[in-house]
């Protein structure tokens, strides 16, 4: 693949680590928002490599994490009826709702369906005229634009039949909120790039300034990230608090004017509930007056949910930062992917996920991180 082994060059990592010592002199904590970005860190050992000053904190950036049990409970209840084929992405099928998943609701005949692209949901709904068909629409600003260009074009060949369960959130609120934590330890933020390739980068300055943190964007492979924890430590240790993009092979200032113009659109801004965080306001999005037609959470009026969350689970405080997943008492006992009792210990993204399969199994020490003045 373009670009890969260039980006996981030992050599080249070397020099970055290296490099990092010797500009750190004092502890400092990271958060990485993208969950790609945990599996990253996590698989190549790049928290073990780096300085024992420098800490890597996890954030919600798994957007199957992030999901609120209501909306799960809410996907629950529309796939199970008999009229509906409700299509999601693989990695919700076994994200736990209250009392059970998706894969359990196609084993007690529900049809459920995983699809590789929202157009595929929308093309059974054309050769399906007669049946519900119901498409999961999760994620962050990613996955936003073919979501919002699918129900677009259902408006658009008139497909009646075709609907969206929207649970779509916001990265620059949660960064917000993060900070506004009263435990917040965060220092400084390596923001994600798909992400960024989106949206842009202005949204981020405005909370450099008011929170007095570096943002720095990278990517995904080994290089990425240890470029911008380079460029993190170097303003950190200087006292200063920019926007840098670290990732310009695939991100502009601007992002991607089309798929922000099909966003504004198809979307419209909205408060959000985060699982095992709570409301986040405007940190979601939500299908405009214009296509509320299309959306599943009306047409199958399923407002009223009751939800009840694991109480052995600490899926919140993982994705807060406030704990990593081997701190759970939970973890790899009770908790495993094969049962998990979060959606971080089954999602692709999820940090839970990623310190299980990689075998970080034991509680990491703690550490002292001195606050910026």
């Amino acid at each position: 693949m373009k670009y890969l082994a260039e980006f996981q060059n030992p050599e080249l990592a070397r020099g970055l680590i290296e490099d990092i010592k010797a500009q750190v002199t004092r502890p400092w904590a990271l958060m990485e928002v993208c969950g790609g970005q945990t599996h990253s860190i996590i698989r190549h050992g790049i928290d073990q490599l780096l300085p024992d000053e420098v800490e890597l904190i996890h954030g919600p950036g798994c957007p199957v994490c992030v999901t609120p049990l209501e909306v799960i409970d809410k996907a629950l209840e529309i796939a199970g009826r008999p009229e509906v084929i409700f299509c999601s992405f693989g990695d919700m099928l076994r994200v736990p709702g209250t009392d059970r998943d998706l894969f359990r609701v196609r084993g007690e005949g529900g049809d459920v369906r995983v699809v590789y692209s929202p157009l595929d949901a929308l093309k059974i709904a054309r050769e399906n005229p007669h049946r519900e068909v119901v498409f999961f629409g999760i994620g962050f600003e990613t996955t936003a634009p073919p979501n919002a260009m699918t129900v677009h074009q259902a408006r658009k060949q008139g497909i009646g039949n075709f609907s969206m369960l929207v649970s779509h959130v916001r990265v620059p609120p949660a960064i917000d909120a993060i900070m506004n934590s009263p435990d917040c330890r965060v220092q400084a933020f390596l923001a994600a790039g798909h992400v960024c390739s989106v949206m842009g980068v202005e949204e981020y300055p405005e909370l450099a300034e008011r929170h007095r943190v570096p943002i720095v964007v990278t990517g995904f492979e080994p290089l990425d990230i240890l470029e911008g924890i380079r460029r993190t430590v170097r303003q950190l240790e200087a006292g200063e608090h920019t926007v840098e993009n670290a990732y310009e092979r695939a991100v502009r200032p601007e992002g991607n004017p089309a798929a922000r113009a099909m966003l504004a659109d198809v979307f419209e801004v909205a408060d959000r509930a985060w699982r095992g965080i709570g409301v986040i306001p405007r940190s979601g999005w939500r299908l405009s007056e214009r296509y509320r037609e299309f959306d599943a959470e009306h047409r199958f009026d399923v407002g009223a949910i009751n939800t009840c969350e694991s109480g052995l689970c600490r899926s919140g405080e993982v994705l807060q930062g406030l704990i990593k997943p081997n701190e759970c008492e939970a973890f790899g006992t009770t908790c495993t992917p094969r049962n998990p009792l979060g959606a971080t210990m089954v999602s692709s993204e999820g940090a839970c996920a990623a310190y299980y399969l990689y075998r970080r199994l034991g509680a990491p020490a703690a550490r002292e991180v001195t606050p910026v003045a």
